[in-house]
């Protein structure tokens, strides 16, 4: 059953960006070793959901040396885990359609190994799944909330233009705080599909994204100008 959210300022802990009071909502999970990193520091993982868009069966086939452990140690700290959910449409989950949150993080997005990452059609299919999740997260944001995407800066990643796309739906950028997986004890990015899908990949240059929503005037104004 899905519980409501609670905030106790007495007790708040912290870890890089993120506070055990804010109600956050993490997406493209992969063993879900992000969200356990945060429920442990947090000791708790009350005011934390965190989704896949893969089938918890096809989670723990994927990642059986992590993920039951993971999810395990969510669920008992309180989280609110959900499989099968897809960005582009993930406001209209029966869990989610009236929830807004404070912070809404995607980790490295990737649409799938399908051509090579240099090739123009392969940044489309990645720039589609990017833009979908900016859409639909900007309508999930409480008023001073934030969406954040952590992302490659280097070649041919920087081709995403992942600012430009999130300004589409409104976003604008609020800062670009370089990353590193040492601030995050026990999380492993990987490669999230594919033979490989289970390996870490070497995150080299990245930072994270951290946007806002425009204001409606301004919103209305930047469109109509740039388009």
């Amino acid at each position: 059953m899905y519980h409501s959210f609670s905030s106790d300022t007495k007790k708040e802990k912290r870890i890089k960006h993120y506070s055990s009071n804010q109600k956050i909502l993490l997406v493209g999970e992969g063993d879900f070793s992000f969200a356990a990193c945060l429920a442990n520091k947090f000791g708790s993982a009350k005011n934390l959901v965190a989704t896949s868009l893969d089938s918890k069966k096809s989670v723990i086939a994927k990642y059986s040396n992590a993920a039951p452990s993971n999810l395990k140690e969510l669920e008992d700290r309180g989280c609110v885990i959900l499989h099968g959910v897809d960005v582009h449409i993930m406001k209209q989950h029966h869990l989610l359609v009236n929830q807004l949150f404070d912070r809404i993080v995607f980790n490295f997005p990737h649409a799938g190994f399908i051509h090579r990452e240099d090739e123009k059609r392969q940044i489309k299919v990645h720039q589609h799944l990017v833009r979908g999740f900016f859409a639909c997260a900007c309508k999930m944001l409480q008023v001073n909330g934030e969406v954040h995407v952590t992302h490659k800066t280097s070649h041919p990643y920087n081709e995403w233009e992942i600012v430009k796309l999130a300004k589409e739906s409104g976003l604008y950028l609020v800062e670009e705080a370089s990353f590193s997986t040492r601030d995050y004890p026990g999380y492993m990015n990987k490669r999230g599909s594919g033979k490989k899908c289970n390996q870490t990949f070497h995150v080299g240059r990245c930072s994270t994204y951290k946007f806002a929503k425009l204001p409606l005037q301004e919103f209305s104004f930047t469109t109509l100008y740039d388009y």
